[in-house]
């Protein structure tokens, strides 16, 4: 991983703009190519970022200070252009480096669930037909380039649908989830791969980014999966 602290300025373009302004900010390039970039604030959220698989190209600053836009300062160092496989770009104009190193974190063993999440993740492996009828699993922790997405089935067609599992489902589950479909639908075995992200919560923000990723939202009853809330012995 390489961690550089830089002044710049960054841009991106794709399904909308962003802009940030000549500020210090940390750059975090990861070994996959992802790139991201964070504010001394706000914990783990980048202000801006790529995601793999994407290419990083390192070009001269401009020449003419008039194809600098109206906040880039003189005296740029470089200027990267990250670019992911849909076209989307993110330009990092920097002007100053404070600090770059590069780290080797090795192989991660994985993210340990809490007992909770990992629970519900095993009651829904053995009750595929929370999802739906004729839904088989094909295999827990399936491994794609970047992690393993909680849960694969097979719809009632036959179809593969990956499922990620949360206790309390937000924006960056759907963007994990979103990330693993990209992968696995860019392998023709498998494709097409739908998505469905399941957690006893989803945040409202989370079903509409959601919605316009093409993923599907199931809200998980856990005391049922577990056999402690039997409708038939309610009231009402």
């Amino acid at each position: 991983m390489r961690l550089l602290i830089a002044r710049c300025q960054v841009d991106y373009a794709g399904r909308l703009s962003a802009h940030l302004p000549m500020g210090t900010r940390l750059i975090m390039v990861k070994s996959d190519g992802s790139v991201s970039i964070h504010a001394d604030d706000r914990a783990y959220k980048p202000l801006n970022w790529m995601s793999a698989p994407c290419t990083i190209t390192v070009n001269e600053p401009p020449a003419d200070l008039e194809a600098v836009t109206a906040d880039q300062e003189p005296g740029l160092t470089e200027v990267w252009e990250v670019r992911n496989t849909t076209g989307d770009t993110l330009q990092i104009a920097i002007a100053e480096v404070l600090h770059d190193s590069s780290h080797e974190l090795g192989v991660d063993p994985g993210l340990q669930k809490d007992g909770v999440e990992a629970h519900l993740q095993a009651l829904l492996a053995e009750n595929p037909a929370t999802f739906g009828d004729g839904w088989t699993l094909v295999q827990r922790e399936y491994q794609t380039p970047i992690g393993p997405v909680d849960l694969l089935y097979r719809d009632a067609l036959g179809a593969y649908v990956a499922v990620e599992v949360k206790r309390r489902g937000e924006i960056d589950g759907v963007e994990q989830l979103a990330r693993y479909l990209e992968l696995m639908n860019a392998d023709p075995l498998m494709s097409p791969v739908r998505g469905v992200f399941a957690a006893q919560l989803i945040k409202p923000q989370a079903k509409v980014l959601a919605g316009t990723r093409g993923i599907d939202c199931l809200l998980v009853d856990y005391d049922a999966l577990r056999g402690l809330d039997n409708a038939d012995d309610r009231l009402f």
